[in-house]
């Protein structure tokens, strides 16, 4: 081979390579300007929305409320459940709800389905603000109850007395049942019936929320009132799995009743909205406790307190009212004599000995009728239950100390 042929078929082998090299290296296909890249997206999922505890998504949603005289049958037959469906709900629903108890304004929700004929499937009776029951109609019959999810919120308010706590709180647009809280707090250690214009108050507390609304207080979990000059703080804390109050040093905030007012008793009547009187021969509330006992038989006040009336009765015969505090006083009737010193407007302590058992007024026999009021009304003393004395235990006052600092610094940072 001459040098001529040899050095045209090396250029033709190197212009080979090179044209191979550069079309592994070209992209594929150009795009034409005309062209579009399609792309690929997923459709979303749609959120599945729960009502009750049932997904609404599939459903058309009818609100209606309870019309006056309107039983379950009633509201049934116009929506298309029949009489056999009715029969069974109202049997099943026994256990858990009484649909004779349906209630007018009380709101029922219905969930029909989307079908070319459409069918009730669920009914939901709001039996309260909290509680609801689901009766279904899809393959059988079923009654379920239910609650909503409550949440909870923390809440502030502080204020100046102007007039009363309960102004306070209307004032400054929060609910009343705060003043009854505080009142309740710091029966032990303030005479609410004394509260001067000046005085404040700083509390948090909760509320219960449902569907992003507030439907009541729940608790309060720190307070301060400053009364006369004075300020009393209450912290809220559990020990031995019970909620109560305590002051900046760890002592409770309430004072503990006698279990009774007698040493040595046997009751003989109880409270009841309707005893039948054995002197009178008619039926009447009987809003205390009888202790029968021998004449002469010592009588001891259940607290503290004063004695805000005393004197004689047709029906209660001798007897004494004490006001333990601004919410609890406590009356004594038919005694056959008072204890030396004990007179209209005098203290009396825990256990000093008030009065004697006797039978005066209506009374078929010796005995003591004694008698509780709450905020001036009669409650039941034998479910009156004693409030404990016990102070923060030793073992948490690390924790208690904690949160009293806590809370002390975050009251103190309320603005009026």
């Amino acid at each position: 081979m001459d040098n001529k042929h040899f050095i045209l078929g090396g250029g033709l082998l190197v212009l080979s390579l090179a044209l191979i090299f550069g079309l592994s290296r070209m992209p594929e296909r150009a795009l034409d300007e005309t062209e579009t890249v399609e792309e690929l997206s997923e459709e979303p999922v749609p959120e599945i929305e729960y009502l009750f505890g049932l997904p609404i998504n599939d459903y058309e949603i009818e609100v209606a409320s309870v019309q006056p005289n309107q039983n379950l049958s009633e509201i049934l037959l116009n929506r298309g459940i029949s009489y056999s469906q009715i029969d069974a709900l109202a049997k099943r629903s026994k256990p858990i709800f009484d649909v004779r108890k349906m209630k007018a304004g009380k709101t029922c929700t219905f969930f029909w389905n989307r079908d070319s004929t459409p069918a009730v499937e669920y009914m939901v009776y709001e039996r309260s603000i909290e509680e609801f029951v689901v009766y279904g109609f899809r393959d059988s019959v079923t009654v379920s109850a239910g609650q909503k999810e409550i949440v909870f919120e923390e809440r502030t308010v502080a204020g100046t007395i102007e007039s009363s706590p309960w102004n306070a709180m209307l004032d400054k647009g929060v609910s009343t049942r705060l003043a009854i809280e505080l009142e309740d707090i710091y029966a032990w250690s303030i005479d609410f019936t004394g509260v001067q214009k000046g005085d404040e108050f700083r509390i948090i507390y909760t509320v219960k929320m449902i569907d992003g609304e507030a439907i009541g207080i729940d608790q309060v979990l720190a307070c301060s009132f400053s009364h006369g000059g004075k300020e009393h703080q209450a912290v809220g804390f559990v020990q031995n799995n019970q909620f109560n109050y305590f002051d900046e040093n760890g002592q409770s905030l309430k004072r503990a009743f006698l279990k009774a007012p007698l040493k040595s008793y046997r009751i003989s009547s109880r409270y009841t909205k309707s005893r039948f009187h054995p002197i009178l021969r008619i039926y009447r509330p009987h809003s205390g406790v009888d202790y029968a006992a021998p004449t002469g038989t010592p009588i001891f006040a259940i607290g503290d307190g004063k004695i805000v009336k005393k004197g004689r009765d047709k029906s209660a015969g001798n007897y004494l009212r004490i006001k333990h505090n601004s919410v609890y006083s406590t009356g004594y009737n038919h005694l056959s004599n008072y204890a030396k010193g004990v007179k209209l407007g005098s203290y009396v302590k825990q256990n000093q000995i008030i009065g004697y058992v006797g039978s005066t007024g209506y009374a078929t026999g010796p005995h003591l009728d004694f008698r509780m009021y709450k905020n001036g009304t009669a409650v039941d003393p034998l479910k009156v239950k004693s409030p404990p004395v016990e102070p923060v235990q030793a073992s948490l006052r690390p924790q208690y100390d904690s949160v009293a600092q806590d809370y002390a610094y975050q009251l103190s940072a309320l603005r009026f």
